[in-house]
């Protein structure tokens, strides 16, 4: 049987050493790669081609939820576990949304952890009876207006933006960080503004936090 590699992803230290020796206790299983925030996530997931991806929600410069998006787009092969410390059914029904198979509690992650890579690891889902029922009864009745949806309102590259704007960078830092021009940095701020209705960065900022693209 071959390896299983798996990728890492959390911005915290501690954290990733501590998954990094929960997982590589399993025979057969090594950890390929730790990112530190969801922008590696998707570049090293990317590079390594990893069977199994475990990230953590809330990271700095791309949240886990659409870290998640772009890795199951240009990895498809790959499956995505999402820690978080989150329990809710908004928090669930993102969770599937975004494309990931497997959904663990970071308190519940010494009893759950192995077994959810274990069951991704043949393609198959992990999810608490909790989530199951969640995703059982929404499946046939999801009605929402996708304009609620923060996810649904802006693109992909607009949620990016979002996020760092939230987290402080001014428009010229956005722009180094995607490595785009400054004049379209601004023009997808302006974008998002319109779109969301908002007059100022802070109510950006509790926009963000209120749709879980940032902590507060």
């Amino acid at each position: 049987m071959s390896t299983l590699r798996i990728l890492i992803a959390d911005d915290h230290d501690i954290v990733r050493k501590g998954l990094r020796m929960l997982l590589e206790e399993h025979p057969g299983w090594e950890v390929c790669g730790e990112a530190r925030s969801g922008r590696d996530a998707v570049e090293m997931a990317a590079e390594l081609s990893p069977h199994v991806v475990v990230v953590d929600v809330s990271m700095p410069d791309l949240n886990g939820l659409e870290a998640t998006r772009q890795i199951r787009k240009s990895c498809p092969r790959t499956e995505v576990l999402v820690i978080t410390h989150h329990d809710s059914d908004e928090m669930a029904a993102e969770v599937l949304d975004a494309g990931a198979r497997g959904y663990v509690l970071k308190s519940d992650s010494n009893t759950d952890l192995v077994r959810a890579v274990e069951a991704l690891s043949l393609h198959k889902p992990f999810f608490t009876a909790r989530v199951t029922e969640i995703f059982l009864a929404n499946r046939g009745s999801r009605t929402t207006d996708p304009a609620e949806s923060v996810r649904h309102r802006l693109t992909v590259r607009e949620c990016e933006i979002l996020q760092l704007l939230a987290e402080g960078k001014t428009t010229k830092e956005v722009a180094s960080a995607l490595g785009i021009a400054i004049k379209t940095s601004d023009t997808h701020r302006t974008n998002i503004m319109r779109k969301l209705d908002a007059h100022s960065v802070a109510e950006l900022v509790r926009y963000a936090i209120r749709n879980k693209l940032v902590e507060p």
